[in-house]
């Protein structure tokens, strides 16, 4: 009776229940994943954006299938103001990111084709290329000191297939925080043009940069070498992901991009999923980015510091370089089990971390932490992991309590 695309209950893993039980009994909770930004105190001026919904016009239903030009605007003097060439006529909006997402899978994609994907990454993808019949082929970044993670174009090629209709990169990665480098999309770019494939690039993290980097793309929304569609949004450029409001851009050869926008026109005609307000309020919202991400990235790059302050003393784990976004990730020594760990603590310590195996890191064991917890959680939750991280003897010498996986 039902497709395939849309499972039924999904068997739930250890840690969720374990979490599930914890909360049940009202335990403590030092929840170091927390990357809402609306629950992680960060303050917001009610009064502006109050009034920004509340544009005359508001009721008044008059939509455009593209997006309300105001919107659109607005949207390229965001990009204006950043250095990077936008167009209206190039930009179709969208409710949010995995909307986005859908659109350009139903763009590109019949019921059977595949769309290359990066790992480690956000597992919403596998369930987003589920939902339209695509199947998701990932692809590897590669961690290697000094530098960090790096793109693989070698493998990435041997990845294609006669069914791959587009490469999608995350920038900065989520959880790894890796930017798209330059020579990496020269390379996309090569690949793209000489099998015929489109190139889709996630960039809601991109104004969360850690570091300077000249090597880094800071936006592909100028990008004319290969047909390339750039996602952004406001749930992240303003930390409000309750607004709904996300976009595509549109760029590559004349003729590509035109036949593009026509066919994505037609789709979101079909939805007109942008509620009115928030369109017409947008370049007023725009506005508080800078506040708001002031504050965001104080956040993050107070909480990175007291990360690596507390395990200094923990040389069996290796923070791993973090380029960007709002996540820091912790390798573990080799033959522990990433999902013991978590699980210990969750129950013992009373401490929420995700394991690496939730975002398909391809080798090792690993935790990943959210940076934007609010300060003081993250201060007491990273207080008791680093006891668990660096007990007498180390990590290894836990093994017979469970934390070493066979």
């Amino acid at each position: 009776m039902f497709s395939s695309r849309v499972h039924g209950s999904a068997t739930t893993n250890r840690l969720t229940l374990a979490l599930e039980r914890r909360r049940k009994t009202g335990a403590p909770l030092a929840d170091l994943i927390e990357s809402n930004p609306t629950r992680s105190g960060i303050l917001y001026d009610e009064a502006v954006i109050s009034r920004a919904l509340l544009q005359p016009g508001s009721f008044l239903y008059e939509p455009h299938p593209r997006g309300l030009g105001v919107a659109r605007q607005a949207i390229v003097e965001y990009y204006r103001e950043r250095g990077v060439t936008a167009r209206v006529e190039s930009l179709v909006l969208a409710s949010g990111t995995s909307e986005a997402y859908g659109y350009l899978f139903r763009l590109l994609a019949d019921p059977g084709d595949e769309v290359l994907v990066p790992v480690p990454g956000y597992p919403l993808l596998e369930v987003l290329t589920a939902l339209d019949a695509v199947r998701l082929v990932p692809y590897r970044h590669l961690y290697r000191r000094p530098g960090g993670w790096a793109l693989d174009l070698e493998r990435l090629e041997n990845t294609i297939s006669r069914r791959t209709k587009a490469i999608a990169v995350v920038s900065p990665n989520n959880p790894t925080g890796a930017f798209l480098k330059k020579r990496e999309l020269e390379g996309i770019t090569d690949l793209c043009r000489r099998f015929g494939l489109a190139l889709i690039v996630d960039e809601v993290f991109s104004d969360y940069g850690h570091g300077k980097d000249e090597t880094r793309v800071q936006s592909a929304a100028g990008h004319q070498g290969a047909l390339t569609f750039v996602l952004n949004g406001f749930s992240k450029i303003v930390g409000l992901p309750q607004l709904k409001l996300a976009w595509i851009h549109v760029n590559g050869p004349e003729d590509q991009r035109n036949a593009a926008l026509e066919r994505l026109e037609f789709i979101a005609d079909a939805y007109l999923s942008v509620a009115t307000p928030v369109q017409l309020g947008a370049s007023l919202i725009l506005s508080q980015r800078r506040m708001i991400q002031a504050q965001i990235t104080s956040r993050l790059e107070e909480n990175a510091g007291v990360l690596e302050e507390a395990l200094r003393g923990a040389p069996e784990v290796e923070i791993l370089n973090r380029e960007g976004g709002w996540y820091s990730v912790i390798r573990l020594p080799d033959g522990t089990s990433d999902e013991e760990v978590c699980l210990r603590c969750l129950e013992e310590d009373g401490v929420l971390v995700h394991p690496g195996y939730f975002y398909d890191f391809p080798a090792g064991s690993h935790l990943v932490l959210s940076l934007l917890t609010p300060s003081d959680v993250f201060r007491e939750g990273l207080r008791k992991l680093a006891v668990r991280l660096r007990p007498p003897g180390g990590l290894q010498a836990k093994a017979q309590g469970g934390i070493v996986g066979p």
